[in-house]
């Protein structure tokens, strides 16, 4: 059983239908584990803001956040933890890369995951292999290289 809750704590954003984010979230997951959880929560500035202070010390919102849980419920069910991802963000940023916001939102929810998974872009390497999973990811729902910006 694979299950993404979403949260919507933001309003007057176009936010996407929770069965975009459960399939974003399996092409993210994919075969690196099964019967998982996600928590996906749509948040403003000033949340996004406030939980990035809180748990990063990083001022100001930020396009996403990850929050790692990596433990099984009693029936076995991985919970991979909750993607905190921050609407107006992902609307301003899609329109300055000059890319369509269901793809910006397909890419955050992707690379939420991924960080769930262990996944991170700290070093040169780790970036690349976590890049080359977002690109996969991606192209297997139909969206474009994330990284090619066509402003």
């Amino acid at each position: 059983m694979n299950q993404v809750d979403v949260q919507v704590a933001v309003s007057g954003c176009d936010v996407p239908a929770p069965e975009q984010f459960a399939d974003w979230a399996g092409a993210a997951v994919d075969k690196r584990a099964s019967d998982w959880e996600v928590c996906v929560r749509i948040v403003d500035c000033d949340e996004s803001a406030h939980l990035n202070e809180r748990y990063r010390g990083k001022t100001g919102a930020t396009n996403v956040l990850s929050f790692v849980a990596d433990m099984a419920d009693e029936s076995g069910v991985r919970l991979l933890g909750d993607v905190v991802i921050c609407a107006p963000l992902v609307a301003a940023e899609a329109r300055d890369q000059g890319k369509p916001v269901i793809a910006h939102w397909a890419h955050l929810t992707v690379h939420g995951v991924l960080h769930l998974l262990g996944m991170d872009h700290r070093e040169p390497a780790d970036a690349q292999l976590m890049e080359a999973a977002e690109r996969a990811a991606l192209a297997h729902l139909g969206y474009p290289d994330p990284y090619t910006v066509s402003v």
